[in-house]
């Protein structure tokens, strides 16, 4: 209990419960690249009245994954592009924050849910064959959007997510640019969200309490991901988007 005394774990079943999150939201993580924000948000804002403690959890938490999968595929990524929607995420992310220690994104949240569950079944009906580039001007404002809902939430995927959809058939190259952009995004985050005075002692010591269940979903969901087909991975990824969306319309 001396470790729990200096988290924000009120008590071991708690502790326990955020544990379990933990694994089965890196899981996902590992596996698709993206979800991990929307499926711990949503389950541990049931068990934490302060939303701040679980957004500022997961952005610590995410770190081991990001890094591994991202060194892992750098040789192997599309850094013109990236680094375009990078240069969206710099802007937007320091104005999420911003909105997030002041302002009420409970409105943007339900919209957000709608517009996952809309472009989740558009992704299903589409056929399953050549790839589409965005035009690269797409890419700063793209970021943009990706940033400004990242700050706010923890959870700024949706639209880097259609982006390399609609460009990239290896899931392995998906899960590459995806996680790569999310790492940039933390980079920026840390330090707005320490500047905000979101980035606590407190918040430190419980990330590093769940460590030891977190890198067991990373090691699970990275043993799904070498399994799976790359046309089982879309059409999950499809799926995935649909329920992250109605579990934000639920919340909310």
């Amino acid at each position: 209990m001396s470790l729990l005394s200096h988290t924000i774990f009120t008590d071991p079943v708690q502790f326990a419960l955020t544990c379990l999150v933990m694994v089965v939201s890196q899981v996902i993580y590992v596996l698709f690249g993206f979800g991990s924000g929307l499926t711990a948000v949503g389950t541990l804002a049931l068990l934490f009245p302060e939303i701040k403690d679980v957004v500022v959890l997961l952005l610590l938490v995410n770190v081991p994954a990001e890094i591994s999968v991202a060194w892992g595929t750098r040789r192997h990524l599309q850094w013109r592009p990236l680094l375009g929607l990078g240069a969206g995420v710099v802007v937007g992310i320091p104005l999420g924050t911003r909105l997030l220690s002041h302002g009420d994104p409970r409105i943007v949240l339900v919209g957000l849910g709608w517009f996952l569950i809309a472009v989740g079944l558009v992704f299903l009906r589409l056929p399953q064959g050549g790839r589409h580039q965005p035009p690269a001007w797409l890419g700063p404002p793209t970021g943009l959007v990706s940033g400004l809902l990242t700050g706010l939430f923890g959870t700024g995927g949706p639209p880097v997510i259609i982006w390399y959809h609609l460009s990239t058939a290896d899931k392995t190259l998906f899960r590459g640019h995806l996680m790569t952009i999310f790492l940039l995004m933390t980079l920026v985050r840390v330090p707005s969200y320490a500047i905000d005075g979101l980035v606590t002692p407190v918040r430190l010591w419980s990330a590093l309490a769940v460590l030891p269940a977190v890198l067991l979903g990373a090691w699970l969901g990275h043993r799904l991901h070498v399994r799976i087909s790359d046309r089982l991975f879309r059409i999950l990824v499809c799926v995935l988007l649909v329920l992250l969306g109605a579990m934000l319309l639920i919340r909310h």
